[in-house]
């Protein structure tokens, strides 16, 4: 059994795609993903370890990749990174801007290096990372970019910084689209809310944790989302079909972002999750105790 994906069989097939933050979660499902669909896919992380597992599991199934341990935070080594790419596969035909990280804490606690850091791994660097990508490749040849926003269209509280970050990255999404426009590059962006990704795991906050299993009361549709979801619009933007989209941002958060919290949520099981990942693993923190 491998990937089960909507998109046509070999519908990447030849092409170079660039995941940042390919690791764990959605990036390591999107890597998935596009593979399965032909792709060869360049995973790019901080954790060499995490890489080379992921690398393990696509060439179990018979998919390419190379990968590329990087902070995206180091502007030299991201422009190494991007020229190595280049001069071994030609061109970059996609990039999905995945990699970033944040912490939970409110305003007032949150230090100015804490805060530099969150809008660095999530905006600074995805903004290195596509204008490599741009200058060495795309501005030639064309190609697709999708960056990785969040569901903070009405702020972020609680984690401040990174709503900052993921609004500057919206607008960096735009203005990119029209800059880039020229030269065939398309530039766009998803949206995720609640996603049941491993990510879940790595928070330590006692109130945080509490609060996760809880997530899905604030959700029209009533679940967290799955990573095939994510990665299934990921998809979407990099694919042929999306020839005219560019500056747009899909949302996937069940509907959270359209809630003004005054109109009454029922209980409901009607929404069903696409789950297309085969090797997905929910976070262990909604195994947990169950809600009352």
């Amino acid at each position: 059994m491998g990937y089960r994906s909507v998109f046509a069989p070999n519908s990447f097939a030849g092409r170079t795609i660039i995941v940042t933050g390919a690791g764990s979660g959605i990036g390591r499902c999107t890597a998935h993903e596009l593979a399965s669909l032909g792709a060869h896919i360049v995973l790019v992380g901080r954790k060499t370890e995490k890489l080379e597992k992921v690398a393990g599991e696509l060439s179990a199934e018979g998919y390419s990749s190379t990968q590329h341990a990087v902070d995206i935070r180091d502007e030299a080594a991201v422009r190494d990174m991007v020229a190595a790419v280049v001069q071994k596969h030609g061109r970059i035909h996609g990039l999905v801007n995945n990699a970033g990280g944040q912490f939970p804490s409110p305003l007032s606690q949150i230090s100015k290096k804490g805060f530099e850091a969150v809008v660095s791994t999530n905006l600074t660097g995805g903004f290195l990372v596509a204008r490599e990508v741009f200058t060495q490749s795309m501005s030639e040849h064309g190609g697709a970019i999708v960056n990785m926003l969040a569901d903070a269209w009405n702020g972020m509280p609680g984690m401040g910084h990174s709503g900052a970050a993921r609004a500057g990255m919206f607008n960096l999404t735009q203005t990119a689209a029209v800059e880039w426009a020229a030269s065939g590059v398309r530039v766009n962006a998803v949206a995720p809310g609640w996603v049941a990704s491993s990510g879940l795991d790595t928070y330590e906050d006692p109130f945080v944790r509490e609060m996760i299993p809880f997530l899905r009361k604030q959700v029209p549709l009533h679940r967290l989302a799955t990573e095939a979801e994510v990665s299934g619009a990921i998809v979407f933007l990099l694919s042929d079909v999306a020839a005219f989209i560019t500056g747009e941002v899909i949302r996937i958060d069940g509907g959270a972002s359209c809630n003004t919290k005054a109109f009454p949520l029922s209980e409901h099981d009607n929404s069903k999750p696409y789950d297309g990942f085969h090797l997905a693993k929910g976070p262990a923190i909604l195994d947990g105790p169950k809600e009352k």
